[in-house]
């Protein structure tokens, strides 16, 4: 009898959602273990598994909400351990395969091309390996020239060795949108005056959060701008897919926005933005409609927000970033799509379309499936934590979303969380990162392809 684990072919039952599952799984359990270690604590003690858990899922699903301090708890080896944890779950597991199958020499089977395309969100198998290999190499480009600014602010602060070792850490963090840092209790709010740092963490932020097709599609319109003289900005915009000029025009909208937002609510807020200069207000502002899009930095003091702002901010991680990014959240073309079926409702259109392209019933139903599932999932952690937790309603909601969305924003309640208000919020942040369809699929048994069934006749229903 065969392994109930096979079919009849000898091939494994997993598809790629599920392996995608499993080895986000295994980076974690091993980023626990070696945070567990004597080594990886400053007192070289021996890690709670909770502790330990929390922080390694934290790390690899790209969150940043932390139960110790990152900067005192964690010995030199400790942070290591957590930024290759982040590295490796910015990246994706499935990128970190195939770049040791690539080095060793090893041919990519057919079966691990459908493995990356799941994980990028490509369109094909086909030229799968090769754009991999240029997310590595754009990934360190960029997280390069982040750490290089980001030195002239940390090395005259630390020295050398300890500034680039700083400026490196907070690179691949902002670009990973992981939220973790080495300031210490109160993350950037020290250099809510240092504009350098504060727009390279900005920049960092919103380029791995746009979605690694978003930069392609981008390149290759620009490059064909390069090429014709008479190529207009215009013209170059036309060029993008569709996918991109929606991430586009969402990111901008949502920055901007969100920016002015803060910025007359937090105004004249002492707490917050009262104090600090036009130009300092206008920065601080911007960074943040930036970070709850889902980095998990701060410069202001979260928990002196005005009630209005925090709402704000919980909407703004609730969206997060674009697909096939480094960011969580629902994603802006979910968010899009369902604006233009209700534009297109309100007008009378049947069909959704935009730039005379039109949005198909599967991609509508399916934005309206992740939305649905996304607020029962917060909703059924929030009543957990109603009852598990000493903390106001506005801060479980804040780190109930804070947690799914993969931000790390918090009101400053993650390390009193009980045990089971830690697990909830863990469990939170993988089904988070790993994604809502991606889980779906893979606790759901293929069945085997049927033919289509009896077609039933339609019946209207009153709804509104």
């Amino acid at each position: 009898m065969k392994n109930d684990k096979e079919n009849n072919n000898g091939k494994s039952k997993f598809g790629p959602a599920q392996l995608l599952t499993f080895g986000f799984l295994a980076l974690i359990a091993v980023g626990t273990i070696l945070l567990m270690l004597p080594i990886s604590s400053n007192e070289r003690i021996i890690t709670p598994m909770l502790t330990a858990l929390f922080t390694s899922t934290s790390a690899v699903c790209v969150t940043g909400l932390v139960v110790e301090n990152t900067l005192a708890y964690w010995s030199v080896f400790g942070k290591i351990v957590i930024i290759f944890c982040i590295q490796i779950g910015g990246l994706g597991f499935m990128t970190l395969v195939s770049m040791i199958f690539i080095i060793t020499g090893k041919k990519i089977s057919f079966k691990n091309r459908l493995l990356m395309q799941e994980a990028l969100s490509f369109d094909t198998t086909g030229g799968v390996v090769r754009f991999t290999l240029l997310i590595v190499k754009l990934t360190l480009l960029i997280e390069g020239i982040g750490a290089f600014f980001l030195s002239f602010v940390f090395v005259p602060e630390h020295g050398w060795i300890k500034g680039i070792l700083y400026s490196i850490f907070h690179s691949i963090s902002a670009f990973c949108n992981a939220g973790f840092d080495l300031v210490g209790g109160s993350s950037l709010m020290p250099y809510v005056n240092n504009k350098l740092l504060n727009y390279t963490i900005m920049a960092l932020i919103i380029l791995g959060g746009l979605g690694y097709s978003v930069w392609l599609d981008t390149y290759n319109a620009f490059k064909t701008k390069a090429q014709l003289e008479d190529f207009t900005l215009r013209q170059t915009f036309y060029k993008l897919s569709l996918h991109a000029k929606i991430v586009w025009i969402m990111t901008v909208f949502l920055v901007l926005g969100g920016g002015l937002f803060f910025f007359i609510a937090e105004f004249d807020n002492p707490a917050t933005l009262a104090t600090l200069s036009m130009g300092d207000k206008i920065t601080a502002a911007l960074f943040q409609s930036v970070s709850p899009r889902t980095a998990g930095f701060n410069t202001i003091a979260l928990d002196q927000l005005k009630v209005g702002s925090q709402l704000m901010t919980i909407a703004l991680m609730f969206i997060g970033g674009s697909p096939a990014g480094t960011a969580g959240g629902i994603k802006t073309v979910t968010l899009g799509v369902l604006l233009l079926c209700a534009f297109s409702v309100l007008k009378g259109d049947s069909n959704v379309v935009i730039f005379k392209k039109k949005i198909t019933t599967d991609q509508v139903l399916k934005s309206l499936t992740i939305i649905i599932i996304a607020i029962f999932i917060v909703v059924t952690a929030l009543m957990i934590l109603v009852f598990t937790e000493e903390a106001t309603f506005m801060e479980l909601l804040f780190e109930a979303v804070s947690a799914f969305a993969t931000v790390g924003l918090t009101l400053g309640i993650t390390s009193s969380l009980s045990v089971i208000g830690r697990i909830v919020i863990i469990a939170l942040m993988f089904i988070g990162r790993v994604g809502l369809i991606t889980i779906g699929v893979a606790l759901v048994v293929r069945a085997s392809k049927r033919p289509v069934g009896v077609q039933y006749p339609e019946e209207k229903v009153l709804v509104g």
